[in-house]
């Protein structure tokens, strides 16, 4: 529960807080909103982290008076994509990178914009980078394991070097689920192979958490693979 706060005394009467991004965020940690932890855009606050962002109801109504054109939103179901999606990009990405964005993703662009706060990350959309951003959903990458198999290719995972992947945890049904609740258009599974996405359908009936679990399964056994190759 918060405390009852005053910010009256925390800046002059002259001080004048624009609608730019830098003031925003200036006023949010002015009331005690932890800016790691919220995605902002023009139009909408996202909350990733209810508990560790501190957004509570009392700071967004403090905030609303001073920004009633910005939304607030609280999507439980977008906090757990974030969730999923911190597991990959906190092991992946270093303080200070230079990452490159792909164009028009609006998931992706949601996901990492707090990284230019908690590592001070520089998002750029061509150039000189240090890591690439790949939008691969988890629902293409088992498919492509399932594809390659039945093709006789072995384990066909996808991961490059020097490339983060943030959806990689994520199902397309919980992506497209938050994006028309917030009223975004919609993707797409990538992968189109007939026999895969079959196969995926019937794995769906009978063991809805199966994705992550072969997914899991192809890592491990590829890493098995290299070490193997390795000591050869």
């Amino acid at each position: 529960m918060d405390l009852m706060f005053d910010i009256s005394g925390l800046t002059s009467d002259e001080e004048e807080f624009s609608s730019s991004k830098k003031d925003v965020l200036k006023y949010l940690k002015m009331i005690g909103v932890d800016t790691r932890f919220i995605s902002y855009t023009p139009q909408k606050i996202y909350i990733n982290n209810l508990r560790f962002s501190k957004f509570s109801r009392t700071r967004e109504k403090t905030f609303k008076k001073k920004y009633p054109e910005i939304d607030v939103v609280r999507n439980k179901l977008f906090q757990k994509i974030c969730y999923k999606s911190s597991k990959v990009l906190s092991d992946e990405i270093k303080p200070e990178s230079v990452i490159l964005m792909p164009k028009d993703n609006f998931m992706v662009e949601l996901l990492l914009e707090p990284y230019t706060r908690k590592y001070g990350v520089k998002l750029v959309y061509g150039g000189v980078h240090d890591l690439k951003v790949n939008p691969l959903i988890l629902d293409d990458e088992v498919n492509n394991i399932f594809e390659g198999i039945f093709k006789g290719e072995g384990l066909n995972l996808t991961k490059g070097d020097n490339e983060i992947y943030p959806l990689i945890n994520v199902s397309i049904d919980w992506i497209n689920s938050f994006l028309e609740m917030d009223n975004q258009e919609l993707l797409d599974c990538e992968n189109k192979d007939e026999l895969a996405i079959s196969f995926s359908e019937f794995l769906q009936d009978v063991a809805p958490q199966y994705r992550e679990n072969v997914l899991t399964a192809a890592e491990f056994v590829d890493l098995k693979n290299k070490k193997l190759k390795a000591e050869k």
